[in-house]
């Protein structure tokens, strides 16, 4: 193999080193590497196809331990199981174990502050999850979401009702319009968009957030909206 197209030592180790036992090399070089460095001249797919399977391979795990731990009815599965699958938890994970220094970026997306998307970091924390699944199957692949995943899973994420659930109905609640969300400002590549968003509420007042999705400044808006009027 090529420098590009051969996984770097010290990636495998860390890999290793979180619990991803490394055989062959491909996919998870694969699962390492954005469009963006492909781009630059190298060999290697990027990571979006392992992203796709990796996504519900997580998804199917997560819920089935969900399911496990508890008589929870439908509604606090689903709302428990979102916040725990989300790009925003992902991205926490990725962080927490190191994953930024490790991702195949080209120049112009690492310069512009890729390595520390949300999008990004998610994706790739996905990917990983794929690319295991592929090389050891869903058994272990479950095992390591359940290892990575522990403290989210244990703690209370997911449990809180939404911002955006909690204050639509704090409106309906004191008879108020429902909030009125909008994007104010967009700014950055498409790896590391910043979004800006304010909610409003008639005759109450407004809160802006600034986050690196739409969904999730959306979310960040309502928190300081009932935060400050709630």
């Amino acid at each position: 193999m090529s420098g590009r197209t051969a996984l770097d030592p010290a990636a495998r180790e860390w890999l290793e080193a979180q619990g991803f036992a490394v055989t062959d090399e491909a996919p998870w070089l694969e699962a390492l590497t954005h469009g963006s460095f492909n781009g630059s001249g190298a060999e290697a797919a990027d990571y979006q196809r392992l992203e796709f399977l990796g996504d519900r391979v997580l998804g199917l795990s997560v819920a089935a331990w969900l399911f496990r731990a508890g008589d929870a009815p439908e509604g606090k599965l689903s709302q428990r199981l979102n916040a725990l699958v989300s790009g925003t938890t992902c991205a926490r994970i990725a962080r927490t174990i190191g994953m930024p220094a490790y991702i195949r970026l080209g120049k112009q997306a690492r310069d512009d502050g890729g390595a520390d998307s949300d999008k990004i970091l998610g994706d790739v924390m996905e990917a990983l999850i794929g690319a295991c699944f592929i090389q050891h199957g869903f058994d272990t692949a479950r095992d390591q979401i359940y290892r990575l995943w522990a403290v989210e899973l244990e703690g209370d994420v997911g449990k809180a009702k939404h911002p955006k659930s909690a204050l639509q109905e704090w409106a309906a609640g004191n008879r108020r319009s429902g909030p009125v969300y909008e994007v104010t400002d967009r700014s950055g590549p498409d790896h590391a968009a910043r979004f800006t968003v304010r909610v409003s509420v008639r005759n109450v007042g407004e809160a802006e957030a600034i986050a690196s999705s739409k969904g999730e400044a959306e979310r960040l808006a309502a928190k300081a909206f009932l935060e400050e009027f709630g």
